[in-house]
Parts: structure tokens; C-alpha cells; sequence
């Protein structure tokens, strides 16, 4: 049903983009006061100055000045009015459509009655005497820069147009029905049923029929609406279809109905239509990607503004009846986060938002108890932060919304202080009045620990922490310093004036001793120690603050040695602190289990793994007992050293609530394990890696107290210690280390004469070499790692093969081809495992080998085609698969194309033909067959049936390709001894194979020599 149009006052960003046929409904609220009425309504001056399309001139009062003073020079110039009334009149068309040159910076409304004068230009004139303070209105209005509109002249305005008619209703009903039941295509349907829905919603105050409607379709609307959303582009704006959702929405709200609110369903619909808006691309990129896709009749620039100011109003729409702050509440938790965005415009627009939520909220507050918003010490605190934000936008906005979040927390604290605590929040009224007077207010508001003065004064312990806790989680972003900056002014300033009223300090000293490690400015580094210093120094918070500084491992925590270091006490307080200290230390045997264990549970746990190492073997006839212990009793033959030593290491473990750990130690036989005299490395790194996995926290500790460990006592001392420290070099906090007690360290135990120590070398950086900026240093130990090769020790072989392969890409070409030469002599190993994976390596040096460098390696490569040949007759499978993979690899190298009788996994006896195909291919590519026989022969020695029995089938098949002159002039005696000596072979189809092949060594030795046969002939031409 085509719906005619609805005008909508003189507000911009609210107006419509497709012409209706019905008229514009008028609602009953603030919102609505310019419909038809010769003035504006408040929600409509609640424009924001960069997010509208209009601009107006300024009020005959003084305004709350927060903006640049280039900001005040251009809205100073030209004719305001001229400027708004061109845009009402460009509104006023089918598309509403602005120019470029109609996009003007906005101001704010010019009748905002409720603007402030900062300057303190009446101070004189408000300074009371305290003893006659009364907490009434007019006393919050008395404080410097804060005046409240008239609740009466905000409503005053208000008019209602004619009712719409009863058919005109049941038209719109039965259109929006319709929609409910079928589905929405263009976005003239959609629009039309925006424009319906916000109509109809002028009815609800008198019809019954509307009112049944709309609140029995909620979940309806709720799950168009959200279509709506999501079915427009997520980063871009070319329609007003936003816009016009924020505005119904506004109008339902107007009336009552709440979209946003009450259920699942509605608060996602909330998140997404704020993440629409808050994620668009910046106004420069919006604007340029207009450039590059037009958007039709919109000027992108406008019709952001135009939405913007649309989803501002719908914001504030929901604070103007909101006695009990649980929609401010539920608006917060919305932004909370895009405030602490990383991205400049996004944290702009949340902040812009948030300020008039609260410049509406302070003009129109009628608070009732009891009160749902209990997150006013974290958004204090996150206003303050963002007053010092790095983007000058940011903090003017952030500036403006302080301003009203600290008249809504006066009228808050005056309406919630208990009758028996009005004295001191009459000193707080009074505290707050003489720390305005003593700044400028131009300045106040950009200064974060001025404003932490003034706030802290109002917020009750729990508040103030949450404060702290805001404050110190922004020092987590990295991306501006100047937050850490403020975050560190903040802290000191808040602790300093609220002395006592703290109730969380261990709460609050757990993220101080926590976020130390990411802060890397020095000042602010000083700034969160003073905080430390501050809480230490008064007596109601001594002990809590050492207990929990005694937590962890000081002598191996560089952050907290310095903040121990650099601790700032008076003399007094720091005799009080020692003897506070002296006393914990003595009594804490009787402290708390988990407390007293944290700090003693790193040192003690790795002495007893020493210990337990030590005992391994020992009887108690070899360990000196003091004489009497046992007098009453005889011991037991089976008790040991090793059994005190693990039954201390397993109560250490629970005692310290290391329940996990405990639990995969004896899953996985790990006490077992510890007990043995050569597992007991493997019971070391079981617990290792068990605590790594569980207790990443202790286990960073151990990692940091076993630096000094590594280097002291025997070799079972430091054989512990290092199986346990390399375990944890999988941890990132690894990369911390310094080289020269992680690479260089290792590096020692390479050229280590104990095996055990080379092992572990490699263990540990096969482990830091998935640390990316690690590799650099392992590069430089390759040559050590290639000679490892060649151990005996299988462990270390194969653990050599993994860490080349993840670095055989970036070798330089000397070692590249040495280890090539250590590979091939590994063909054939008695080790299955390092047989296979040293074929594996050698394939991936062929793959890495340069286009430059290919001639130096190409002798290596065809030497490596026979014993790659016949191990993939191995017996073994993994063997012969790998075998056939990498030969595949050379013969790419090569540039060959093999037969697909190589890949057969079928042996070669019994497949002839087969066999035949591959010798052909060889005898036909390969030059020197002579050598080729000669390779191949040795094989016929090895220990393996399978490949004696193809190298001996293979040297019969080659015979056919053979240069027979060739060979002859070579002889053939070598090749029938080793032939005759196989023919004793105990296994019948070898000796079948080896005759075969004799037969055609003696047919070549019979055959006639050539040149024997031509000097007959010659001979016999001459006379006698």
C-alpha cells in the first residue's frame, strides 16, 4: 500500500528517504516536540556537532565549551539559520539528497537551555557557608559548572496532533500483517513498513486494537528488524535503511515499547544494530568509497551523519524515562566495549554516543530507588581515560560527557546516601565544591586525575575499585602510550585521596603484579609502584599487600624484584612494613596451605626431583639417620631414601593443589617412571609438561628459578635440572629468556662428552625453533647439529632429522651439501626409523636446492638413484614407500619421467616384466654402466634377502643393456665372484637369480672380441 509522506519536523537525521502516503505520527515525549509546534523538542537539540547535517547558531546562553577554539571561529561565521533552513528545504524532497556543499559542521541546538557557562564566572556568588549546606537541587546547580534544565521546560513544548483515523490504522495493521506473513524484497517494502510501523505507533496512547497489535507482534518485529539490519552491507553506507530503524525504534520507545529490551533476542538486536553503526568505515573511507561505487542520490558523507545522529537519538530516547538507570545500565554494556576500542573512529562514535546519553540522561533525571546501575566507578573511570585519548575528538567528547556524568552522580549519591551518612556526603558536596573552585573548568576536563579528585570523593569502596580495575586493564593498550600515561595518573591520584575506603586491595594487587610485565614506560612503570607503595604503607592494608607479594617467586620475577627495589615509604612506615614482614615470615608455618606454599612451592619442588634423582639406588644404610629417631621402632626393609623423596614430591604436589598434575603423573605410570635409574628423565619431562599444560604459571616460575640451577652440583643435580627447564622452552615465555641462558646453554651441552646432554640440547631447540624469531640464533649451531648425525645414539639421530628439516630451506650451500653426503651413508641403516627419515631429509635437500646451485649437487643426486631403487624393495614399508617418494624427488631433479612399474609395490622376483621396464629406463638413461653394475653388485652383500635378491635381479637385467666390448675390456671376473659366492646362498630363488645372472656374464666372455675377429681377416689376406 503506498503510504504518503511523512514530514518530520526540523529533525534532519530522522527524515525519511521514500515518499508514504500517511502522515507523520506525532508521539507523546520530548522526542516528539517539533511536530507541528513553533519550537523544537529537547531530544531534537540533542544533536551531536560532528555527526549532524545541519547547523544552527548559538543560543543567547553560554554553552559548554569543550571544543577547539577553530571549532568556536566556524560556527561564528555566516547566517546559521540561512544554513538550516536550506537543509530542511533539501530534506524536504523525495530523496533528500545533500550536496557536498550543504555538509556544514554541526553545533549543537540553539535553544539548549541547559548549557553550562565553565568558566566559573559566578563563583563568588555560590560560595555558602558549609555549616548551612543543604542537599537540595539547587546546591548541585551551585557547584562550579554545573546548572540542571527545568524538567517542566523540557516537557512544555509538548503537542499532539490529531489522531489518526480507525481506518487508516486498520490499513496499516493490515499491511504490516501482511509483512509478518510473507517477506520484505525491495527496499521500498521495507521502508513502507518502517514508515508503517512508526505510524501506527501514534495510535497506541488511545487504541486499544494498536496496543494489542504491537505488543502481541514484538518478537516479530524484533526478527524483521534484525533482518533488516543484517542484510545491509556490514562496510559500507549506501541507504537510509539504518537510519530509519533507529527512528522506529525511537518512536516505539517514545510510547513504551521496548525492542532493545526485556529478552535474548532483543539485547542481540541491540549488539548488532550498535556494531552496525560503531564498525562502519571512517567518513574519509566512506567517502572515498563512494568515489570508487557510487551510491545513488545519497552523499554518503550526510547520510552518515544524518544516521548517526538518528541512532544518538534512539539512544537518548531510552534514558528519558528511566527513573531506575537499568537502561542506562543496559546502554553501557553496550559500548563498554567499542569505548575501549583500538580503532580511532570507532572509539569517536562510542564516545560521542555515551556523552549524549548522558547529556540527555542530566536533563531529564528523575531518579527513583532502587537503582539497577551499578558500573559507575568503571564508567567514571573509563570518561576520565578517555579525556586523555590521543585523538583530540575523543576527548572533547568524553570532556562533554563528564561534564554530565558528574552532575547525574550528584543527584545519584544525594538520592542513595543513607539519612545516617548525610554528614559526610555534606562534606563530599562541600570537598567537591573547593576542588572546582580550584582549577579552571575550560582545563578540568582534560585533565584525568584532576577528575579523579573530584569523583572520588562520591564513589563507595566498591565503585572505587572498580575504577582501579578499569584503569589498570587500559594498561593493556600498547597502541597509545599516552593511555598508559593517564592510566598511571589515575591510579595515584585515586589512592592518594581515598585513603581507607578500599575493601578488593588483593583483587586490585594480583592485575598491579600482573600487568608490570607489559608496561614499558618507566614513569608509568614508577607511577604503578607508588600505587604499591601507597597501599603498603597503610597499616589496614600492610599485611594483605605483603602476603600477596609473597606469592610469587621475588628472587626470580624481575618485576616484582624492582617493585620490592623501588618501593617509596616514609622511614616510619618502612620500619612498620619490616616488622610486618618479619613477623609473616616467622608464622608462616601456621599460614593458609595454598598461601604459604606459592612462594616455597617453585624451589622446593624442583630440590626434591633433585633429591629424588639422588636416591635413586640408595638404601637407608646408606644415608646417615640422626640417632633416636627410630629408637622405638624398627624400620621397615622396604622404605628407602627414594620412597621419603617421592612421597614428599607427591604431598608437595597436593599440598600446593596441584590436583591435574598429580593425576596425569599416575595415569601415565610417571612416579614410575622418577623411580627408575634410566627413565627417570622421562618422569622429570612428564611432570614438566603436566604442569605446563595445567599450572602455566608455576610452571614459568620453575622455568625462571632453574636458570641459576643449571650449572650447579653433579651431573644427576644438573641432568634434572635441565630436563626439566628444556621441557619448558615450549612455553612463548621462553622467548623472553636471553640467548645466553637458552641458545647458548644449549649449544654447551651439543659438544657435552655425555650423550644424555645432547639429547636434551636438541629436545630443547627443536622446541625454540617454533619460536619465529628464534631461528635466526639455531642457524648458526646447524654445523654442530649435521656432525650429530653420525652418534650412535638413535635418540639423538632422529631428533637431529627434525629440527634440519625445519630449517634445511634456509641452509647456506656448504652445509647443505656435507649433509647430504652424512645422509647418504645413513642408506640403509640397521635403524629403521633413522633410515627411513635420513631418506626423508635427503629428499628435502634435493626439493631446496637452488636453480644456481644444481650442477654442484647433480653426482650426489644420480648416486643416490640405485640404493633408493632397491630399498623400495625393502622389506620394511614405510621404508620402501619413502624410498620410492624421494626417488620420485630426484627424478623431478633430474628431470626425468619414470616408469610407473617403479611405484609397484609388488617385488621384483616375481613381477619380471616389471623389473625388465625399470632396467630399461635406467639402462637407457644412466651413462658409466660399468660404475652402475659396480654400485649395484655391493648390495648384493647386504644383510636384507629382499635387496640382495634385487640388486642381484637388477645386475642380470642390466647385463642386456651393457656395452659388451666395453665390459670385456674391463673383464668380468669381479662381477663372477661376487656372483659364484651367491650361489651358495641359503634361500633357492636368490641362487635362481644369481645362475641366471652368471649365464650372462660367461655368454659375454665367449662372444668373439671384435677386434680380435678383424685382425684374422686381415692376417689371413696377406701372402705367405
Amino acid at each position: 500500500m503506498p503510504l504518503p509522506h511523512r514530514g518530520r519536523g526540523s529533525r534532519v537525521a530522522g527524515s525519511r528517504v521514500a515518499s508514504t502516503s500517511l502522515p507523520r505520527a506525532t508521539a507523546h515525549s520530548p522526542r516528539r516536540a517539533g511536530r507541528g509546534a513553533p519550537s523544537s523538542s529537547h531530544a531534537q537539540r540533542l544533536t551531536r556537532r560532528r555527526h549532524s547535517s545541519e547547523q544552527v547558531p548559538p543560543g543567547p546562553e553560554p554553552q559548554a565549551d569543550f571544543r577547539s577554539g577553530k571549532w568556536l571561529q566556524e560556527r561564528a561565521g555566516g547566517d546559521a539559520r540561512d544554513s538550516r533552513q536550506a537543509a530542511r528545504a533539501e530534506m524536504g524532497s523525495r530523496h533528500r539528497i545533500c550536496s557536498q556543499e550543504e555538509v556544514v559542521i554541526p553545533c549543537a541546538s540553539d535553544n539548549d537551555s541547559g548549557s553550562v557557562d565553565l568558566q566559573l564566572s559566578n563563583l563568588e556568588n555560590i560560595k555558602k557557608d558549609p555549616s548551612s549546606l543543604e542537599l537540595t537541587d539547587s546546591d548541585i546547580s551551585d557547584i562550579a559548572g554545573l546548572s540542571r534544565e527545568s524538567l517542566t521546560e523540557s516537557f512544555r513544548h509538548l503537542t499532539q496532533k490529531g489522531p489518526l483515523s480507525e481506518a487508516v490504522a486498520e490499513r496499516l495493521i493490515q499491511s504490516i500483517q501482511e509483512v509478518f506473513d510473507g517477506e520484505l524484497q525491495s527496499e521500498l517494502e521495507k521502508l513502507t513498513f518502517l514508515r508503517s510501523l512508526s505510524s501506527l505507533s501514534r495510535t497506541l496512547p488511545y487504541d486499544e486494537t494498536t496496543e494489542s497489535f504491537i505488543h502481541s507482534h514484538i518478537a516479530d518485529i524484533v526478527r524483521i528488524l534484525n533482518m533488516l539490519v543484517e542484510e545491509e552491507p556490514v562496510h559500507s553506507l549506501f541507504s537510509s535503511m539504518h537510519r530509519e530503524v533507529f527512528v522506529t525504534i525511537t518512536d516505539l520507545s517514545y510510547q513504551d515499547v521496548h525492542l532493545l529490551f526485556g529478552s535474548e533476542d532483543r539485547a542481540d538486536l541491540f549488539s548488532l544494530i550498535t556494531k552496525s553503526i560503531i564498525t562502519l568505515p571512517s567518513v574519509t573511507a566512506l567517502i572515498q568509497l563512494q568515489e570508487i561505487m557510487p551510491s545513488g542520490p545519497y552523499n554518503t558523507e550526510c547520510l552518515y551523519r544524518q544516521t548517526f545522529q538518528a541512532f544518538s537519538e534512539m539512544l537518548q530516547s531510552f534514558v528519558v524515562k528511566d527513573p531506575h538507570l537499568e537502561n542506562l545500565d543496559t546502554i553501557f554494556k553496550q559500548m563498554d566495549p567499542w569505548l575501549q576500542s583500538t580503532k580511532d573512529h570507532e572509539r569517536a562514535r562510542a564516545t560521542a554516543s555515551m556523552a549524549q546519553v548522558l547529556k540527555c540522561l542530566s536533563r531529564h533525571l528523575s531518579l527513583k530507588l532502587p537503582l539497577r546501575f551499578q558500573k559507575l566507578g568503571h564508567l567514571v573511570a573509563l570518561m576520565a581515560l578517555l579525556c586523555g585519548d590521543p585523538v583530540k575528538d575523543v576527548a572533547e567528547e568524553a570532556a562533554e560527557g563528564t561534564h554530565y556524568l558528574l552532575h547525574i552522580t550528584l543527584r545519584l549519591k544525594c538520592i542513595s546516601y543513607d539519612k545516617k551518612n548525610h554528614p559526610s556526603l555534606r562534606r563530599a558536596m562541600k570537598k567537591c565544591r573547593e576542588l572546582l573552585e580550584l582549577y579552571n573548568i575550560k582545563r578540568f576536563y582534560s585533565c584525568p586525575f584532576k577528575i579523579a579528585q573530584v569523583f572520588e570523593v562520591f564513589l563507595n569502596s566498591n565503585e572505587l575499585c572498580q575504577f582501579v580495575m578499569t584503569t589498570l586493564d587500559s594498561l593493556e593498550n600498547l597502541k597509545h602510550p599516552c593511555t598508559q600515561q593517564s592510566a598511571g595518573e589515575l591510579l595515584v591520584t585515586l589512592v592518594k585521596n581515598a585513603e581507607s575506603r578500599f575493601e578488593k586491595v588483593p583483587e586490585i594487587m594480583g592485575v598491579i603484579c600482573a600487568r608490570l610485565s607489559i608496561i614499558s614506560q618507566p614513569r608509568v612503570r614508577q607511577q604503578i609502584i607508588n600505587t604499591v607503595s601507597l597501599f603498603i604503607s597503610r597499616p589496614k592494608y600492610t599485611d594483605i599487600v605483603i602476603s600477596h607479594l609473597l606469592c610469587h617467586p621475588v628472587p626470580y620475577d624481575r618485576h616484582l624484584a624492582e617493585l620490592w627495589r623501588t618501593l617509596e615509604v616514609e622511614l616510619s612506615s618502612t620500619t612498620w612494613i619490616l616488622w610486618r614482614l618479619l613477623r609473616k615470615l616467622q608464622k608462616c608455618h601456621n599460614a593458609p596451605t595454598q598461601e604459604k606454599m606459592a612462594y616455597v612451592a617453585v624451589a622446593l619442588l624442583m630440590t626434591l626431583l633433585i633429591q629424588i634423582h639422588h636416591s635413586v639406588g640408595l638404601t637407608m644404610s646408606d644415608v646417615a639417620i640422626p640417632s633416636g629417631l627410630y629408637a622405638e621402632q624398627e624400620m621397615s626393609s622396604e622404605v628407602t631414601p627414594l620412597c621419603f623423596a617421592m612421597q614428599a614430591t607427591k604431598t608437595l604436589l597436593l599440598r600446593t593443589l596441584c590436583w591435574q598434575e598429580f593425576n596425569i603423573m599416575e595415569k601415565n605410570k610417571g612416579w614410575t617412571l622418577l623411580e627408575g635409574k634410566e627413565c627417570h628423565l622421562q618422569g622429570v619431562s612428564l611432570l614438566a609438561n603436566a604442569l605446563l599444560e595445567r599450572n602455566h604459571l608455576l610452571a614459568h616460575k620453575v622455568m625462571y628459578l632453574l636458570v641459576p640451577l643449571l650449572n650447579r652440583g653433579n651431573d644427576k643435580h644438573k641432568l634434572t635440572s635441565a630436563g626439566f627447564f628444556v621441557e619448558l622452552l615450549q612455553s612463548p615465555v621462553a622467548r623472553r629468556l636471553p640467548s645466553i641462558y637458552s641458545l647458548v646453554r644449549l649449544k654447551d651441552w651439543l659438544h657435552h662428552g655425555n650423550s644424555v646432554f645432547k639429547f636434551l640440547a636438541l629436545r630443547g631447540l627443536r622446541y625454540l625453533i617454533k619460536h619465529q624469531e628464534m631461528r635466526e640464533g639455531i642457524k648458526s649451531l646447524l654445523p654442530c647439529i649435521v656432525d650429530l648425525l653420525r652418534e650412535t645414539d638413535e635418540k639423538i639421530v632422529l631428533l637431529a632429522i627434525q629440527i634440519l628439516l625445519q630449517l634445511v630451506e634456509t641452509m647456506d650451500f656448504t652445509t647443505l651439501t656435507a649433509m647430504m653426503k652424512t645422509l647418504f651413508s645413513l642408506f640403509g641403516d640397521v635403524r629403521p626409523d633413522v633410515h627411513r627419515f635420513s631418506m626423508t631429509l635427503f629428499g628435502a635437500s634435493v626439493k631446496s636446492v637452488k636453480y644456481t646451485d644444481k650442477k654442484g649437487v647433480e653426482n650426489q643426486v644420480l648416486d643416490s638413484l640405485v640404493p633408493l631403487l632397491l630399498y623400495s624393495q625393502d622389506e620394511n614399508d614405510a621404508v620402501a614407500e619413502e624410498s620410492r617418494q624421494v626417488l620420485r624427488i630426484c627424478a623431478q631433479f633430474l628431470k626425468w619421467k619414470l616408469p610407473q612399474e617403479v611405484y609397484c609395490k609388488d617385488p621384483w622376483y616375481i613381477s619380471p616384466s616389471e623389473a625388465g621396464a625399470v632396467c630399461t629406463f635406467f639402462g637407457k638413461k644412466c651413462q658409466g654402466k660399468v660404475n652402475l653394475l659396480a654400485q649395484t653388485l655391493t648390495f648384493s652383500k647386504n644383510a636384507k634377502l629382499p635387496i640382495r635378491r634385487a640388486a642381484v635381479l637388477f645386475v642380470g637385467l642390466l647385463l642386456k643393456h651393457m656395452d659388451h666390448s666395453e665390459l670385456k675390456m674391463k673383464g668380468t671376473d669381479w662381477i663372477k665372484n661376487d656372483l659364484r659366492d651367491l650361489l651358495s646362498d641359503p634361500e633357492p630363488s636368490l641362487r635362481i637369480i644369481a645362475s641366471r645372472a652368471l649365464f650372462r656374464v660367461h655368454k659375454i666372455g665367449a662372444e668373439p672380441d671384435p677386434r680380435q675377429s678383424g685382425l684374422r681377416t686381415l692376417m689371413g689376406c696377406l701372402p705367405t
